[in-house]
């Protein structure tokens, strides 16, 4: 179930809405009125994605949020759905795997600069491909998002990066916008050629001042008319030529609005395309856009008179950072399908390295980063299909699989294959930059943790800590100190509130997990994450306590608490999904995932026993008992036995 803006009011402009936390923290704090209405405006669109969702799916009702501050962590919403694709979504899935297969046994999926064919694109709109996320109605399949995320997966299988146009066109590309935001003229007019792949899509958000300070935002329309006249650039917009219908976020009258633009079908003096070298992105279309007193029809702006671009933005990038996750596990097994006949060929003193402690160890980790990404996947999609907001679980599975993806190439992938890693032809030294670049895509990984906790402390920020900021700055009060007696007296009422939170979660008692049956292994794991979990309040809030109004500026502090808590929610959503499959390998690589995260949480070192474990694992995959890496191994280059 997705949001639904027909039965709800995504709220008024930034200038129409009551002073945030956020903004009010910052103007107490002292900083400048710039940066207060900067953070207020992006407080602001985030209030109005909530205002789309109902209550029960809202952020402070998410499990991620549920988890920390509830008493009890609610374990069925940290459980993912079995997959169940409707056998006719499942046909336009496997049509479009058997295209691409077709194409790369044929070695036509690029051209000769290295970009994806037209054919490619061609076909697979005949397939359906690029219908997957549009409603029946409009000429889609209407794929349930539990179906989609995962197929990418087995998409990136194939090609990682037709799996991410997939991504593009449908979760951060005009898709969603007008799914989810457009009025019924423009779902019409736009969402079947969107299906059919008439018309590719694309999202312009990034401008060259403006990339995670989205209030930076230069590009801008003014009404003239029948039509808006739109000026700016756009920079590393992915799936960019022309002929292709893209969502613009500009000003409109100093408020960030979306026009949905029809690029025409070549460059003019209204359009140009700005061309610069990019080593990731590389058999995509990765332009800048330069707009020139370009017209765009009024009837093309998407929620007209009442929305926020930014609002727009947000939702549609839950989306993709979750696609993200799933082809990431996707071009992990790629790695791993390498990897394996290497192992068992490249001999040192007499012996396959595939019986080494440090090359088993190796293949164990990765195989439970897979298995981790997958079940973050299948989480997180659970949770947009029941019509969760999704937020911070998105969050999480984003940086955890662009994280896994940089680590398994250059510690697991690269180091495995040695000098030959960097050979024209290799994976690696071929595909080096599209490994590292999703640390950065849907937003860069540490600032995204950020945004995290804030999303994790605006609610207990509100309640607690906002009245006694307002009490302080009623008193003049700069430095508090409670032993003062005029202090005391001074924040009186705002204290007593928090006192009694502070009190209850100190004495108070926190119920066991009521986790599902599992294996002995997962089941422990599950329990130290719901126990660290639910006496992380304190030390949250301590934090909070500690830095008051400076804590927007204790970036690092938020950083490292953000990373803690995501790494319980993924230890605890791994081991549940793992216990709920049936191959031994997939339990045990888990097992290596838990115990991974685990150790950065508690910062020790790893044991024996944990070698003896990983290592067990990684003999487990090289002899080729992981489900899912049915895919040809690459070519050995620079064979030394013949």
């Amino acid at each position: 179930m997705r949001a639904d803006t027909n039965t709800t009011d995504p709220a008024n402009t930034p200038e129409q809405k009551e002073t945030s936390f956020a903004e009010t923290a910052l103007t107490l704090g002292g900083k400048s009125a710039d940066e207060a209405r900067r953070t207020g405006a992006i407080d602001s669109a985030d209030d109005q994605v909530e205002k789309l969702f109902q209550p029960q799916y809202q952020t402070a009702n998410s499990p991620a949020h549920r988890a920390v501050w509830d008493r009890g962590v609610p374990i069925d919403l940290f459980q993912a759905t079995p997959l169940n694709t409707p056998p006719e979504v499942r046909k336009v899935m496997d049509d479009s795997l058997a295209v691409v297969r077709g194409f790369r046994e044929s070695k036509s999926i690029q051209d000769d600069k290295g970009k994806i064919r037209n054919e490619v694109l061609e076909a697979l709109g005949d397939a359906g491909y690029w219908g997957l996320l549009v409603d029946k109605k409009y000429g889609g399949s209407g794929t349930p998002f539990r179906s989609f995320a995962p197929f990418l997966t087995e998409m990136a299988m194939i090609d990682p990066t037709l799996a991410g146009l997939a991504s593009v066109h449908g979760c951060i590309g005009a898709v969603d916008p007008v799914s989810t935001f457009g009025n019924d003229e423009q779902k019409q007019r736009y969402l079947p050629k969107l299906a059919s792949g008439e018309r590719l899509s694309a999202f312009a958000l990034t401008e060259p001042c403006a990339g995670s300070d989205l209030t930076a935002l230069r590009t801008h329309a003014k009404l003239d008319g029948d039509s808006y006249i739109l000026n700016g650039e756009k920079l590393f917009i992915t799936n960019v030529v022309p002929g292709r219908t893209i969502g613009v976020v500009c000003l409109i009258d100093d408020v960030p609005n979306v026009l949905v633009v029809d690029l025409p079908p070549e460059e003019n003096d209204q359009f140009q395309l700005r061309k610069y070298g990019i080593w990731a992105l590389k058999h995509t279309h990765n332009q800048g856009i330069i707009f020139k007193d370009f017209r765009v029809p009024k009837e093309n702006l998407l929620l007209p008179g009442k929305g926020n671009g930014l609002t727009i933005a947000y939702h549609g990038l839950n989306l993709g950072r979750v696609s993200l996750c799933a082809n990431a596990a996707g071009t992990m097994r790629l790695m791993m399908a390498s990897m394996i006949p290497w192992v068992h060929f490249r001999e040192t003193y007499g012996e396959p390295i595939a019986k080494r402690e440090l090359v088993q160890r190796r293949l164990g980790k990765l195989a439970g980063m897979i298995v981790a990404s997958d079940a973050l996947v299948a989480w997180c999609s659970t949770l947009i299909d029941a019509g969760y907001r999704g937020e911070m679980e998105c969050i999480i599975a984003k940086i955890f699989g662009s994280e896994s993806q940089k680590e398994a190439a250059i510690e697991l992938f690269m180091k495995t294959h040695g000098g030959r890693s960097f050979l024209h032809g290799h994976l690696f030294g071929d595909n080096v930059h599209e490994y590292l670049a999703p640390c950065i895509y849907e937003g860069e990984g540490e600032m995204l943790g950020m945004a995290f906790f804030k999303s994790l402390v605006k609610k207990h920020g509100t309640q607690f800590f906002e009245p006694i900021g307002k009490a302080l700055h009623a008193a003049g009060i700069k430095k508090p100190n409670p032993l003062n007696p005029a202090h005391a007296w001074a924040l009186k009422g705002a204290l007593m509130p928090y006192a009694g939170w502070y009190l209850k979660e100190l004495v108070g008692f926190k119920p066991k997990p009521q986790l599902p049956k599992m294996p002995a292994a997962l089941k422990a794991h599950a329990e130290f994450a719901a126990h660290h979990l639910q006496h992380s309040p304190l030390k949250i809030s301590g934090t909070m306590r500690k830095h008051q109004l400076k804590l927007a500026d204790r970036q690092c502090r938020m950083s490292y608490l953000s990373q803690n808590v995501q790494n319980l929610m993924t230890i605890l959503a791994t081991a549940l999904y793992a216990a709920n499959h049936e191959n031994e390998t997939v339990q045990a690589a888990a097992d290596i995932a838990c115990r991974d995260l685990k150790r950065k949480f508690l910062l020790t070192e790893p044991s024996d026993r944990y070698f003896r474990r990983a290592t067990e694992v990684g003999g487990m995959v090289a002899e080729g008992n992981f489900p899912g890496v049915d895919v040809p191994p690459d070519e050995i280059l620079m064979r030394y036995d013949k």
